[in-house]
């Protein structure tokens, strides 16, 4: 579906209020807003419009509708999944419909409930609703953040877009956000609600806006995730985990559209693909690899496909491949991501594009489920629970004694920090004291604590492993997994489907006691039950690696001397100490450790700020650069 354009003419709104007509002055500045094309819907005070290249085609006008009174205008991007049980219960409420579109239920719906149709909808959405007698824009965004919405506000003027493509185009180039830089390279993406654009805000998952004309704009949360510690057997367990992911597996594949898959070696996409082979034996998917050796799992995919009887097409990645497509990768982000397996999961996409419409895919199974490895931390460090404070305050400042690289230093550094102040999701790259090595104005009042703080305040009182799997559906899921998902399939026109993020199977997950997402040496384990019998066998306990990328391999060798160049050649002096890159690139190569994703962190970063801050074309990057010694 199309992305969407609203603007809101705050200037319009006061003088209307004050009696006076802005109308000639409205419409002059609603024009020219670059790619946007003429608005199917606009007053004095809203215009609605949707990217000029697209045209309006059928699937677009059901993207939108205004009532016969022009009095409600929405606009939406996305799938809502409840609409035909919406659609009924409004009927049988007495609305009468004109069309079949999403967009009609949507209005009445709105009109219905006012702001509470955002807490019946169920989803990847984002919706934007204009109501003419409150002279009020609103706007909100699905429970996970399946569905990008960003919002920016001038004196003249409330802008919101499902892509901030379309704000930037609409601004001039990207004015960095200091605050968010640090940010990105504590996380290693911008957590909401931040952009690295200060004028541009991401409206936070489960949340919905409202401008009124003689107010701020307001953000309330109507849903958030919450623990309910279900008591079931372990067959029950399984029974409803198996009927759950049938269902939503079974809902997403009505469709019209050419539907297949991506596969990996894992428990997540075989479950996903072994379900949707039932319900069409045809189903296509679709691996990824590369050549390095321990870095591939094609060939498990395979013989999962081989056992399930289904196709498989795979993309073996180079080296080469992977340097000459990354500015071209890293200008389809709205903001840096410096997860490497960005460019493997834009290869596959690519190579799915090419049969299917549309990709089931198995993101937010591992935070649902307990699948991260790091999950397992709680219970190897609760040997520190019994040490007196005092003891454990003598081995932090021996732990923090110990050279960098040392066995045994992580350990006695994780087990006397508190959680709240060491993890802050599935990905830390640089600790707050890091950057002021890192960045050349660092600011020491900006730490990750306050982002994740509030966090660990809605969970205080729950199992660590709950409290670190609540902090990741709020910021690894949605700043890094679905980001990176939204952006490299949207980069091919490929349509994201996730069956483990419907709203059943999100419910039933968050009552799953820890007992039984960490058992017997594993994670996952009871989803890894509820698979037996339905999974090949081999794939069960096999450990996770998803789309592994080698870049701590790439970094000594293929990728040394470009990395060296980008930082050399990157014009952030002002932003980033490239000397302090340049020596852990030296370290790295000689083996001294590990730096691999620090550096990694750097080099997205510097490749991005050259297309969105230096506005650098990437068609015409120096050719000569990219070759690999």
């Amino acid at each position: 579906m199309s992305d969407f354009f609203v603007v809101l003419q705050l200037s319009s709104l006061i003088s209307s209020e004050e009696g006076q007509d802005d109308t000639s002055q409205s419409s002059q500045q609603m024009q020219n807003f670059g790619p946007i094309s003429d608005p199917f819907f606009q007053n004095k005070y809203v215009k609605f419009a949707m990217p000029q290249s697209c045209g309006v085609n059928q699937e677009q006008t059901n993207q939108f509708y205004v009532s016969n009174d022009k009095s409600f205008a929405v606009i939406f991007t996305g799938q809502i999944d409840n609409a035909i049980e919406l659609r009924k219960h409004l009927q049988e409420s007495g609305y009468v419909f004109n069309s079949n579109s999403v967009s009609e239920m949507l209005l009445h719906l709105f009109v219905e409930y006012k702001a509470h149709a955002f807490k019946k909808l169920r989803g990847r959405f984002a919706i934007a609703v204009w109501s003419q007698e409150e002279k009020t824009v609103y706007a909100a965004r699905d429970r996970l953040g399946l569905q990008p919405l960003y919002y920016h506000i001038t004196n003249e003027s409330l802008y919101i877009s499902s892509s901030k493509k379309l704000l930037n185009d609409n601004t001039s180039n990207t004015q960095l956000n200091r605050q968010a830089l640090q940010y990105y390279f504590n996380f290693q993406y911008v957590p909401e609600p931040f952009t690295l654009d200060k004028r541009v805000n991401r409206l936070e998952a489960g949340h919905y806006l409202f401008y009124k004309y003689d107010d701020q704009v307001q953000i309330r949360r109507y849903w958030q995730p919450s623990f309910s510690h279900l008591f079931l057997q372990q067959d029950q367990w399984v029974k409803r985990i198996q009927e759950s992911l049938i269902e939503s597996v079974s809902k997403q594949m009505k469709s019209d559209q050419k539907i297949g898959a991506f596969l990996s070696g894992g428990i997540d996409s075989s479950f996903i693909v072994s379900i949707a082979k039932q319900i069409n034996p045809s189903i296509k998917t679709f691996s990824v690899g590369f050549e390095q050796e321990g870095f591939s799992e094609v060939d498990i995919a395979k013989q999962t496909a081989a056992e399930l009887g289904v196709e498989n097409y795979a993309k073996i990645i180079t080296a080469e491949e992977y340097i000459k497509n990354l500015p071209q990768i890293i200008a389809q982000m709205d903001d840096p991501l410096a997860d490497p397996s960005c460019v493997p999961l834009y290869f596959v996409a690519q190579e799915a594009r090419k049969h299917v419409e549309v990709a089931l895919s198995g993101e937010g199974a591992d935070e649902l489920f307990g699948g991260y490895r790091i999950y397992r931390e709680p219970m190897s460090l609760k040997v520190f629970d019994y040490i007196p404070t005092k003891m454990k305050e003598m081995l932090h400042r021996l732990a923090q004694m110990m050279p960098e690289g040392v066995k045994g230093k992580s350990y006695l550094e994780r087990g006397t920090i508190p959680l709240k102040d060491r993890y802050i999701g599935n990905a830390k790259m640089f600790e707050n004291d890091e950057l002021n090595s890192v960045l050349m104005h660092h600011d020491p009042n900006i730490t990750y604590q306050q982002i994740t703080e509030p966090l660990y305040q809605d969970v205080s009182t729950l199992h660590p492993v709950e409290q670190m799997q609540y902090v990741d559906l709020h910021t690894w899921l949605r700043g890094d997994i679905l980001m990176k998902a939204n952006q490299m399939l949207a980069s091919h026109a490929l349509e994201l489907r996730t069956p483990f993020l419907a709203d059943r199977v999100i419910d039933l997950a968050m009552g799953i006691p820890v007992n039984l997402k960490i058992a017997k040496g594993t994670t996952k384990y009871i989803l890894r039950e509820a698979a037996k019998g339905i999974v090949p066998e081999h794939v069960i306990d096999r450990k996770k690696l998803g789309f592994p990328v080698p870049i701590r391999h790439w970094l000594k060798n293929e990728m040394y001397d470009w990395a060296k160049q980008v930082i050399n050649e990157s014009e952030t002096d002002e932003l980033i100490n490239k000397a302090y890159f340049i020596k852990l690139l030296d370290l790295h190569r000689q083996g001294k450790n590990d730096y691999s994703r620090k550096i990694w962190t750097a080099i997205i970063f510097m490749i991005w700020h050259r297309i969105f801050v230096k506005d650098d074309q990437i068609d015409h990057q120096l050719d000569e650069k990219r070759k690999i010694s």
